[in-house]
């Protein structure tokens, strides 16, 4: 009778398996709320990580838009160099400011006129430029009343003052002066006698205006090549 109860003492230990699942529950719960109270700061993380990430793209907008504004404020300014307005030679107006070589003005209104001029005289390209290079070197390509005389006292070989006025600085045996002192007419006086001249398209070109305008130095001219050159080239475009 006795070994009953000894055995039913040595089987109550069994009975505190429910304390074990109550422990158990504590903790399943304990880290339901730990979950529960990690909750808010990961939702903060993945705000904050969206927030940057705005940040981010909006930057890279803006730093797009940057790039853009200064290319065109880069390239723009760049094509306009590289495509001027066009000049057309019977427009003066169209003439750049800023002029071609440093001759701008009257100055390159005087050339267009001698290109024009020796055009109808059917002189063509080189023809021109020995025209534009001869005022350059004469007067600056300005159509001045007076000359060596009044500038430098030069005389002729004879003695006697020089007389020379105008675009081309010719003297009275040239025309008179109504003829000396209107561009056209003058650049008219200057083709007559290089037509004259013989072969003088295959001479060296401030030669030939040399033989022409008969100076003291036949190599005073050449220093007027190029520019004379780029206006010729520059006004001989097709006027739109």
């Amino acid at each position: 009778m006795s070994a009953a109860p000894a055995s039913r003492a040595g089987r109550r230990p069994a009975t505190k398996k429910p304390a074990t699942r109550g422990t158990r529950t504590k903790s399943t719960t304990n880290t339901k709320k730990t979950r529960k109270r990690r909750g808010p700061g990961a939702r903060r993380q993945a705000a904050n990580r969206l927030r940057r990430r705005k940040i981010l793209q909006r930057i890279l907008i803006s730093g797009g838009a940057v790039v853009v504004a200064v290319g065109l404020f880069v390239l723009i300014p760049l094509g306009l160099a590289r495509d001027p307005a066009p000049i057309c030679i019977d427009r003066p107006q169209t003439f750049p400011a800023e002029g071609i070589e440093g001759w701008s003005g009257e100055q390159l209104e005087n050339a267009a006129t001698i290109i024009r001029t020796a055009a109808v005289l059917g002189y063509a390209r080189e023809g021109q430029i020995l025209g534009v290079m001869t005022a350059m070197g004469e007067s600056s390509l300005r159509n001045i009343d007076y000359g060596d005389w009044e500038t430098r006292g030069f005389t002729n070989p004879n003695g006697t003052r020089t007389t020379s006025i105008g675009l081309f600085q010719q003297q009275e045996w040239w025309g008179s002066v109504e003829q000396r002192m209107d561009p056209a007419t003058a650049t008219t006086l200057f083709f007559d006698r290089l037509g004259r001249l013989p072969d003088w398209q295959t001479m060296e070109p401030s030669h030939a205006i040399h033989r022409v305008q008969i100076n003291t130095d036949r190599d005073y001219y050449s220093r007027f090549q190029a520019d004379a050159t780029a206006v010729v080239d520059a006004m001989s475009g097709p006027c739109e």
